[in-house]
């Protein structure tokens, strides 16, 4: 997994490299965010994770801060800047395609992660993970892409034409947040296979709470971008009417879901 994270973090520097070249500027903010959510992983994955609290510690980074920060360095962005334009234009016909609405869904991403959590925790799953190394690297693996779309899915910036609104996203992660914090609780009274119960008492101490302060910095940055959004509608549709003379008609503004090119 680490030379995974190694041609992640190589890879998005020869992208913004190569804007550089065309005299196109990338936020030096994006590409930090990118390198210290590779970090982030990259330390999740060190320490004895046959200790259950380093265990729950590298998960609360690797599914959740690495996350956070991938997703606000703005990859979909940055890949479609930096192809050429029949090639972006493919990427972005794909975006646009009914297939592309399932996976990045808010439903799909939080099934997915919360799911997934739920499976390795109340079955034997963990301990085989323990046991076997390419099954430990295969739920990490899990857990990275997992929580990297539910972000995604939530405060993700990136082209998504099919994002549903902020309503839609906002339930959904709360109903993300009662089934970690349900899993956590349930975790501190019925360890799982193999885990001492003191040992399990601490990782889900520190599943829930270190979940919630995870889950607040989402939060914030959820309501940044909805207000931000809101905000700048009234400007847009003033505009819009001043140029026209006509009103958007209910429907046709496309709120909040990124544009394309092609």
């Amino acid at each position: 997994m680490i030379w995974g994270l190694v041609a992640l973090a190589g890879t998005y520097a020869l992208a913004v490299s190569r804007l550089g070249r065309r005299g196109i500027d990338w936020p030096a903010g994006r590409s930090l965010a990118w390198y210290a959510g590779v970090a982030t992983a990259a330390a999740a994955g060190l320490g004895n994770h046959h200790d259950f609290r380093t265990h729950m510690s590298a998960h609360l980074l690797l599914g959740m801060a690495a996350p956070i920060l991938l997703v606000l360095a703005r990859p979909m962005t940055l890949l479609l800047r930096t192809l050429p334009v029949r090639p972006a234009r493919c990427v972005a016909r794909v975006l646009r395609s009914p297939a592309a609405s399932v996976l990045p869904h808010p439903v799909t991403a939080a099934v997915l992660d919360a799911g997934g959590l739920w499976l390795l925790y109340t079955t034997d799953l963990h301990a085989q993970a323990m046991a076997r190394p390419w099954l430990h690297t295969l739920v990490q693996v899990h857990m990275l892409l997992a929580g990297c779309l539910l972000t995604a899915a939530i405060i993700g910036r990136d082209p998504a034409p099919h994002r549903p609104g902020p309503r839609t996203r906002g339930l959904v992660f709360l109903a993300f947040i009662a089934a970690h914090g349900v899993l956590a609780k349930y975790l501190y009274g019925h360890p799982p296979v193999g885990v001492p119960a003191a040992d399990a008492e601490a990782g889900a101490q520190i599943m829930y709470y270190g979940g919630d302060l995870l889950h607040l910095v989402v939060i914030v940055l959820f309501f940044q971008r909805v207000f931000v959004a809101t905000a700048g509608e009234p400007r847009v549709h003033a505009a819009r009417e001043s140029d026209t003379g006509v009103a958007d008609r209910p429907g046709e503004r496309g709120h909040d879901r990124g544009r394309l090119p092609g």
